[in-house]
């Protein structure tokens, strides 16, 4: 879904053979296969599913370093690694390499802006990562646009309506204008412009619709304070207006990207 946005940020910071990317919270590396496609060395971190890391290292990784041959082959796989993919199941510090070059993109693609605590948590993770990267390297915040221009708002409600609302943390809540500018100044980085970028939300059928957004945590918190049926029914409630006569649904949205950089 979030494929226009990754497309504008990399044509816009021209990202290609001289860049070295640290992605956070990479999951299922679909931004950092783009980026590896465009010639840059990618290492992505995560820590939340092993399952998606699976994903990402099939997509990334290339079978050929690891199988064994001749000892020109093995000569030339090793001086491929050292601008391989990696995939580091952890944190950023887990990442860090004291051999390697300093990577010159950090990529926060994660948007924020929709469950509260969320940018503490990003907060976090750029006071490990921005030490890994070279002076004046991008750091690309993401979040969510205006609700009123985000038809996938109104379905999100349900996720607050039906959370625990002492739960706090884990709920969703709505975007708020300078969720990205706030996270970056915390960080001590520089706001180096910024963008907007549509990413309609489409589905097969209402089925893969309501899949697709449990899939994305926002609901946890409606699900243990009430129970999967009870939100099963009113987020297929939400999605009805966005259901099409062929049965598809589709969901306009906008998300906000921030450019800052490291002192």
């Amino acid at each position: 879904m979030l494929v226009p946005l990754y497309e504008a940020v990399f044509e816009r910071l021209d990202v290609g053979g001289g860049t070295r990317m640290l992605g956070l919270g990479c999951g299922s590396g679909l931004a950092l296969l783009m980026a590896a496609s465009r010639g840059a060395a990618v290492t992505g971190v995560d820590s939340r599913s092993p399952e998606r890391l699976a994903l990402a290292r099939r997509r990334l990784l290339p079978e050929t370093l690891d199988a064994p041959g001749s000892r020109g082959t093995r000569a030339r796989a090793d001086a491929a690694r050292a601008d391989a993919p990696r995939i580091v199941e952890g944190t950023p510090r887990d990442a860090e390499d004291p051999l390697a070059p300093a990577f010159t993109l950090v990529t926060a693609f994660e948007p924020i802006g929709c469950l509260a605590g969320d940018s503490e948590g990003l907060g976090e993770l750029l006071a490990q990562a921005t030490p890994l990267a070279g002076r004046g390297a991008a750091v690309v915040l993401a979040g969510w646009g205006p609700p009123e221009r985000c038809a996938t708002t109104s379905v999100l409600r349900v996720a607050t309506k039906l959370a625990d609302p002492l739960r706090g943390a884990g709920s969703w809540r709505p975007a708020l204008r300078d969720d990205l500018e706030e996270v970056a100044q915390r960080a001590g980085l520089r706001p180096d412009g910024s963008g907007r970028v549509a990413c309609p939300f489409g589905y097969a059928d209402a089925g893969s619709a309501a899949r697709g957004l449990l899939s994305t945590g926002l609901f946890d918190a409606a699900i243990a304070a009430t129970d999967q049926e009870q939100v099963d029914k009113e987020l297929s409630e939400a999605l009805h207006p966005y259901q099409r006569p062929d049965g598809t649904v589709w969901m306009p949205n906008v998300f906000r990207y921030l450019i800052a950089r490291t002192p």
